[in-house]
């Protein structure tokens, strides 16, 4: 019998969740979060949307994403040299810390149209293209699935979600590309993002970034 895309996403959230990080020392991780603070705000809350919000997005999602910028395995020129004097203890503490703190609202943009395609997007997916509903990973508050270290996105900034899905789909085709993002080892996001479209990824992220 062939698996929907859906019910592929649902079981690799089962199957990955007993895999979590080991948790790590918050009150530790404040203090070497001193120089995170110029791009990613002091609690995690980032001033802009050109940096995204740490704050409550899940410990072992922020530790993962550390590790991988680390590694290299995610490209993030930004980062370039920041966790490189970094301890994987150090990570998990910072990853603590980040995940103690209250995300606030960015704040959907009004527009109504784009505001219902983004709904219908998040809670039902594109049966026509094979696009799963986000609520499947990311919970229909989109506040994420801890133990499978899928993200927290309620809230986030549009801008940085909208970035975030256009390289996923560049990963999807051109993995070579220097926009692309390859480090979903189940290639879940690169499979949804493949199949959306620009109006379709700037209409969720603006929902998304709404949700609390």
């Amino acid at each position: 019998m062939k698996m929907t895309f859906q019910a592929i996403v649902a079981l690799a959230a089962v199957l990955l969740s007993p895999f979590a990080l080991a948790s790590g020392d918050a009150a530790a991780g404040k203090t070497n979060t001193a120089v995170c603070a110029a791009c990613h705000g002091q609690d995690g809350n980032s001033p802009t949307g050109a940096f995204p919000k740490l704050a409550g997005l899940g410990e072992k999602y922020l530790t993962k994403q550390m590790l991988d910028i680390q590694s290299g395995s995610r490209s993030v020129p930004e980062m370039t040299g920041m966790l490189n004097t970094l301890s994987k203890d150090d990570i998990a503490d910072i990853a603590a810390y980040y995940n103690g703190q209250s995300r606030q609202l960015s704040g959907a943009q009004e527009n109504d149209q784009q505001l219902v395609l983004g709904e219908q997007i998040f809670r039902a997916g594109n049966l026509e293209t094979a696009v799963p509903a986000c609520t499947g990973c990311h919970s229909p508050t989109g506040s994420g699935n801890t133990p499978a270290g899928y993200p927290a996105l309620g809230g986030q900034h549009a801008q940085y979600i909208a970035k975030q899905l256009r390289a996923f789909r560049t990963g999807a085709h051109d993995a070579a590309a220097p926009a692309a993002r390859l480090n979903d080892e189940s290639k879940i996001m690169r499979g949804v993002a493949a199949r959306m479209n620009d109006q379709e990824i700037d209409a969720v992220s603006n929902y998304i970034s709404g949700l609390r």
